[in-house]
């Protein structure tokens, strides 16, 4: 049964309003023109800073609507993503309101002007701030009613904004719709996937919190910044340790969509990145099956950028989002949600700019990470390969953050090293037809140690003809944790989820690292060796969608050694030239 927040109707009214005198703030608004026929509503709402507590929190909200409604009409809340604010989404706040909705946003607890501690999204504060912004939404004559105190209304946002999204629609039945784009399922998997430290990412994620301003907000701790205290606890013993504990996971997972999977049974269109190492496509993948288990209709569009970069396609998501609204918030039968698989793809590029062109391949059907398999026979004996002490050099894929790099990771170029003595690699014959992956492809291994475990990388490279060049599609490795070694373990192995034309003449190749600029390794040295079990390495295929992009030459997808080098100067350069405190936002 699902977990119902206790303001409802009348009762939500005088609640608020007894809050508001209470705390001697209550609301303040300033209402007027916000673009050609949009009108916007400022207000502040006081809300409990936790369950049962006379303290406050502020929320900054803006209410945006467009023309006089013959009739009542529904309701979007539209979210940002971390270390943003509610003016991030004023654009889209806008197209939704000129497309008939009143459209509420706001600033996150910690963001914006909006005080209080983050929580990461945490069921008692962030997603009850949600409940009861959905309450005054009921309470307005202008919003259109499913009974008495259940607003029409859905919820859309990007990343941060994605997972409040989902964790309203799990924690509050009025949710009606909801939009989720390039965000997690479970947080835990998301920075420890398989038990590995996203050391990286997360850091990045923590500084954000810990160090940009916030309108009327303080801080006790300076070290701790903006964050509730548990969760900088968190950070610091996980980064100290380079490994996550139980606890972390606990924690994580209980701010996580994931933790309410079963309730969450409304029509949700997933919108996920291709190049995105800190939410993967695999996270989407999660999310879409645990909703279409309870019943409720489900589209997945993966676009090609991500939180790694790429190329925005926010015009035509934000588009197929008022689709999906009018379908399902409007009962619109003639509205046209599209497919119930889109992936985008290049179709080339504009010899007039040197713009790259997309296009979108699409099915009726979502396939899954293992779609149509197709075996791909590897060769490779048996290989012995090493954990560095303290696991430095480490080897490079993704690099958040660093734009330069991202922009040629869309182009299918990018800067990705493997130390000597520090892998085992396993290749393919050269391939006698182009063969797609769209999916999740796995290898199954035989796995020694002189440790009692060990962390691990997987990939999956594109070697050119000639042997020379090879280039790591979107950047991705997957990292794998084995315990319990002994005399060996038998391991399957999922490589990153992908969708990439492999050209007729290449090679795939597979390559277990031992370490990544990414993530924490284990600081101890260990010899590690590896076989195949199977020679077959297992590759999702899925034919059945229509359109996508003709095949491309080679050297769009390769990586030449001239690109390597480009990109180690791009790399040095960058870090070079950033000034302190001049990163943009990261949006997880």
């Amino acid at each position: 049964m699902r977990t119902r927040w206790p303001l409802r109707g009348r009762r939500a009214a005088e609640v608020l309003a007894a809050l508001a005198v209470l705390a001697g703030v209550g609301t303040w608004a300033a209402t007027g023109d916000d673009g050609p026929g949009v009108a916007r509503d400022d207000r502040v709402f006081e809300m409990p800073e936790e369950p049962g507590s006379r303290q406050t929190v502020r929320i900054d909200t803006s209410l945006f609507t467009a023309g006089d409604a013959a009739e009542p009409r529904p309701a979007v809340l539209l979210a940002h993503g971390f270390g943003g604010s509610k003016e991030d989404v004023r654009p889209e706040a806008e197209r939704l309101a000129r497309a008939g909705y009143a459209v509420l946003t706001w600033s996150a607890r910690g963001f914006g002007g909006s005080t209080g501690r983050i929580g990461l999204n945490d069921p008692e504060r962030e997603v009850a701030d949600v409940s009861r912004l959905i309450d005054w939404l009921a309470e307005r004559p202008d919003i259109r009613l499913d009974g008495d105190g259940d607003p029409r209304v859905g919820v859309a946002g990007s990343s941060y904004g994605g997972a409040i999204a989902l964790l309203a629609a799990g924690h509050d039945d009025r949710v009606d719709a909801i939009a989720p784009r390039v965000t997690y399922w479970d947080l835990a998997e998301a920075l420890f996937p398989q038990g590995v430290f996203k050391r990286l990412w997360t850091g990045i994620l923590f500084t954000t919190g810990s160090t940009e301003a916030t309108t009327g907000s303080t801080a006790d701790d300076p070290g701790c910044g903006r964050f509730l205290p548990e969760l900088c606890a968190l950070y610091e013993r996980v980064a100290v340790a380079g490994a996550p504990d139980e606890a972390a996971r606990h924690l994580l997972h209980a701010r996580s969509p994931a933790a309410v999977a079963d309730r969450i049974d409304v029509p949700t269109l997933i919108t996920q990145g291709q190049h995105d190492s800190l939410f993967p496509l695999d996270q989407a993948d999660a999310m879409a099956g645990a909703i279409e288990a309870n019943g409720a209709p489900v589209s997945v569009d993966w676009v090609w950028a991500g939180h790694d970069g790429g190329i925005s396609e926010a015009g035509r998501t934000e588009e197929r989002t008022i689709d999906w609204f009018d379908r399902y918030l409007r009962d619109d039968p003639g509205a046209d949600t599209g497919p119930g698989f889109r992936v985008t793809r290049i179709s080339g590029f504009d010899s007039t700019n040197g713009s790259t062109l997309l296009r979108g391949a699409s099915g009726d059907a979502y396939p899954g990470l293992d779609g149509e398999s197709t075996a791909v026979e590897l060769t490779g004996g048996e290989q012995s390969f090493v954990n560095p002490p303290g696991g430095a050099p480490p080897g490079v894929s993704a690099v958040p953050g660093l734009g330069s790099l991202a922009r040629i990771s869309t182009l299918g170029l990018g800067l990705a090293l493997d130390f000597p003595g520090q892998y085992a690699s396993f290749d393919s014959a050269p391939l006698d037809r182009t063969t797609r992956v769209t999916g999740a492809p796995s290898v199954r291994i035989d796995l020694s140690s002189d440790a009692e475990s060990a962390v691990l990388f997987a990939k999956l490279y594109d070697v050119a003809p000639d042997g020379g060049s090879q280039s790591l599609p979107a950047q991705l490795v997957a990292p794998i944790r084995v315990d319990d070694i002994g005399e060996g373990r038998t391991v399957d192995v999922r490589l990153p989820t992908i969708d990439y034309p492999f050209e007729a003449g290449h090679r795939m190749r597979v390559v277990l690292a031992t370490t990544d600029l990414g993530y924490a390794s284990p600081n101890e040295p260990a010899t590690h060796t590896v076989s195949l079990a199977d020679p077959a390495l297992t590759v999702p295929t899925a034919p059945e969608l229509v359109g996508g992009s003709p095949s491309l030459p080679w050297w769009v997808w390769g990586l030449p050694l001239g690109g390597a080098v480009v990109a180690a100067a791009l790399l040095l350069t960058g870090r070079r030239r950033a000034p302190a405190g001049t990163a943009a936002p990261v949006d997880p």
